[in-house]
């Protein structure tokens, strides 16, 4: 019997687009032209071509959203109980299952990934809705003890208004787990997605409002970083940005926001280590290693894309890892194939340049180490699963952010070295271990400079564990109820009582 998405893929293979896919900005609860009248296209990656236009905006669209969310700062949104804040979280995270599949198919058809993938995504979306409407009549305060005839207190209150920039990786992912925390402490919020996925940001804004989300509250405005992230960051009236992307940008950001001395958390990559040791599961860690690199085509921020391995198992985990690499499929993302293409034809040459010029090194490809198009119809933007062996520690395959499906292998003597080697680059943002022993697994994750540390498991937790970098990938933290404190300002109250 054909699902949802079924019928949804079938509609778009037969059309070549789906209907009723939003166009405008969504702003003070309402879909709005750009002041300019000006579109852009989004494309699906999997067949390499424009499928929708949408809104390209500027800075009096910018405008307009942030004006809106202030104004929302001081109505009815103020004035709802935390429980009720939680209520309107609780009942867009029902509303998502609902349109998982709507959603799931215009995820896939944005970013290129497969629809299981997407799919994930979306159910983690409202997952992470359903956890921070639990933390929001929870975000504890403190009370001190100043002494028989005084109170002491603080008060947890929303920042203001929050910029949100959005990758083009995990679209619906990345904007649930930054505004509904915003959403929970009783922020508002002005998000902007990647100019190539900005579709489900849009669907979930409007969700939002028919959960209860008074107007004005979650405004997405969409168009092009120059012009509608730059004005947004910047904005004098924006009290936090959160940002997921490049060093680069990311660095530009926070220029811009110190300008107006606004709070920031970055999220801005790595080059996360996975260590194997010879003591390993080493079933276990295969499975690890091919999904930490090869899931969403390795365009993940926290892809396991250095594999450092014991000497002593090197060549057995080589030879799994290439003989499964080889075997796996590439195709269109609402085929459902076991990797989806790439997500633009500028990040296919990207890593081509990469790998061809490991090549030119004298790297020894292992597996993959081409571009290629769906083997259905040849067309989009695809890399083949590769792995490179034995990389120096000094390589621009080991120092750099691939943003791809490349596995670059290390190999280290010991334990000490294997720390030495996963500290060795300028990111910090997670890394596994593969050990049967449990205390070198924690004092291997001790010494590891990372944000988060899996053990035995890649990409283990959820929406509870916190997530974030340290060195050049960033700081704050998302998840958790740490995220919460990022959108949140600490007023102390000192009361002398005595009569």
């Amino acid at each position: 019997m054909s699902t949802d998405a079924d019928l949804l893929a079938a509609e778009y293979f037969r059309t070549g687009t789906l209907g009723g896919l939003p166009d405008r900005h969504f702003i003070d609860g309402q879909w709005q032209a750009s002041a300019s009248g000006d579109k852009m296209e989004t494309f699906d990656p999997g067949l390499g071509r424009a499928f929708h236009s949408f809104a390209a905006g500027g800075q009096s669209d910018v405008e307009a959203a942030v004006e809106a969310a202030r104004r929302a700062l001081g109505g009815p949104w103020r004035r709802l109980r935390p429980e009720e804040r939680g209520a309107i979280l609780a009942r867009a995270a029902a509303l998502i299952r609902e349109n998982s599949s709507r959603l799931s198919v215009i995820e896939c058809l944005d970013s290129g990934k497969p629809l299981q993938e997407a799919e994930s995504d979306v159910a983690g979306a409202a997952r992470c809705f359903e956890f921070y409407a639990g933390a929001a009549d929870k975000d504890i305060a403190d009370s001190f003890p100043l002494g028989p005839d005084y109170l002491g207190y603080t008060v947890n209150e929303p920042v203001g208004v929050t910029a949100h920039i959005i990758p083009w990786n995990f679209p619906l992912s990345t904007i649930a787990r930054g505004i509904a925390p915003a959403l929970a402490v009783g922020c508002t919020v002005v998000a902007k997605p990647a100019e190539q996925t900005p579709l489900t940001a849009l669907l979930l804004a409007e969700i939002l409002l028919q959960a209860g989300l008074p107007a004005g509250v979650c405004n997405v405005v969409t168009g092009t970083g120059a012009s509608a992230g730059v004005p947004l960051v910047s904005h004098r009236h924006v009290r936090h940005v959160t940002f997921t992307g490049s060093v680069p940008t990311g660095v530009a950001v926070m220029q811009a926001a110190a300008r107006n001395i606004t709070s920031v958390v970055l999220e801005l990559g790595g080059k996360s280590p996975i260590l194997v040791m010879a003591d390993a599961d080493l079933d276990a860690a295969v499975e690890g290693v091919l999904g930490g690199i090869y899931e969403n085509a390795g365009q993940i921020c926290s892809a396991g894309s250095r594999l450092v391995v014991e000497r002593v198992v090197h060549a057995e985990m080589v030879g799994r890892l290439a003989a499964r690499a080889q075997q796996i499929t590439l195709g269109h993302g609402l085929r459902r194939p076991q990797i989806g293409p790439v997500n633009s034809l500028a990040q296919q040459n990207k890593i081509a340049d990469y790998v061809n010029g490991a090549k030119s090194r004298g790297i020894v490809v292992a597996a993959g180490g081409s571009s290629a198009t769906d083997a259905e119809t040849g067309k989009g933007w695809f890399y083949r699963p590769t792995i490179l062996d034995q990389v120096p520690a000094a390589d621009a395959v080991i120092q750099e952010e691939i943003f791809g499906p490349v596995l670059s292998i290390q190999v280290v003597e010991g334990e000490d070295e294997a720390v030495a080697v996963a500290n060795d680059t300028p990111f910090g943002l997670v890394a596994g271990i593969y050990t049967r022993d449990f205390a070198r697994a924690h004092r291997m994750a001790r010494d590891i400079d990372a944000g988060q540390i899996y053990i035995n498991e890649y990409f283990a937790g959820g929406i509870q564990v916190p997530f974030g970098g340290n060195k050049m990938s960033g700081f704050g933290r998302e998840k958790g109820m740490a995220a919460l404190r990022s959108y949140s300002k600490i007023k102390s109250v000192a009361a002398r009582i005595k009569d």
